[in-house]
């Protein structure tokens, strides 16, 4: 009985930080971003997800705000923004990359809608 109980609570502890908590050494920032549709959602976090140091990438279009779990010993916060920006995004306070932004989908262009953002889905 005592080895199932342990067993249940070593489970437990991993589960929970496995879902809900952060791994240890890694931070998470909030990036703004100008993404208007799902492709945009798609190609900043598949961007981020592959780059060195990046554990996990999530953005939400409702606010358009990307949240980034990262190795903070492998790519800090300037460099998360700069691969936003040359992806064709701006990033905070980073412009987007004009080269980034021609090589854009033309419905991921923000001056493709006149201010009439679709999702796509």
């Amino acid at each position: 009985m005592k080895p199932t109980i342990l067993l249940l609570t070593v489970l437990s502890i991993f589960l929970n930080k496995q879902l809900f908590g952060q791994q240890k050494g890694l931070a998470l920032i909030s990036i703004q971003t100008s993404a208007i549709c799902e492709m945009c959602k798609d190609a900043i976090e598949y961007e981020l997800t592959f780059t060195k140091g990046v554990k996990n990438a999530n953005l939400d279009l409702e606010t358009k705000k990307v949240t980034v779990e990262y190795n903070p010993k492998k790519i800090n916060a300037s460099q998360l923004r700069e691969t936003i920006s040359l992806i064709g995004y701006h990033a905070d306070n980073i412009k987007r990359d004009s080269i980034g932004y021609q090589k854009l989908p033309f419905c991921c262009r923000d001056d493709s809608h006149h201010g009439k953002h679709k999702k796509h889905g």
